[in-house]
């Protein structure tokens, strides 16, 4: 039996041998910057609908220095009845007012407040209240530049606690959203 020593094919079998391995260093390069880009998109639409739900807090926060009167108009505002109920006391006096942590957009039961802003819907609503004695001006109250009365006793600003809970999503998408919880001290 002869054994064949001819090289004539090695060539064209190593440069196709390259040529597969070129073609999946360029596939894996062509995928990995596609995908980085949809990672890059993502990230934009989830930091404009951030920024959407701190519009509606800083919205929440004039509520409540309000506590409950829309001062602001808004666009398309739309207020629960019982909010005025949920910023003066504890959650002990609410009654049958919704305290859970969840909003449904569709249920309106589930937000207090609701506002567009831009292209996006916010809803925000309060989900506990620390009882406090601050008021809506405290101002300068028993501050001045010379202490007059030493026998006062000044009382102690003990401040509400609002635990609130926002969620923005854009109206002609609902899966771009975003959920924030803040505690406000006022």
């Amino acid at each position: 039996m002869k054994i064949l020593r001819s090289e004539k094919g090695f060539a064209l079998a190593f440069v196709l041998i390259l040529a597969v391995i070129a073609l999946g260093m360029t596939l894996a390069m062509l995928f990995m910057v596609g995908r980085g880009s949809f990672v890059s998109g993502q990230q934009k639409s989830y930091r404009t609908a951030v920024e959407a739900s701190r519009g509606g807090m800083e919205a929440m926060f004039q509520l409540i220095s309000s506590r409950g009167l829309p001062t602001t108009p808004f666009t398309n505002q739309v207020l629960s009845a019982g909010i005025g109920t949920k910023l003066a006391g504890g959650i002990g006096t609410w009654g049958g007012l919704d305290n859970s942590m969840t909003i449904n957009p569709a249920v309106s039961t589930t937000y207090d407040m609701r506002i567009d802003l831009g292209a996006y819907r916010v809803y925000s609503k309060v989900v506990d209240t620390v009882d406090g004695n601050s008021g809506a001006d405290e101002g300068l109250l028993k501050t001045a530049v010379v202490n007059s009365g030493s026998g006062e006793v000044t009382v102690v600003s003990v401040p509400y606690l609002y635990t609130i809970e926002v969620l923005s999503e854009r109206i002609s998408n609902p899966t771009e959203r975003s959920k924030i919880s803040v505690l406000y001290q006022y």
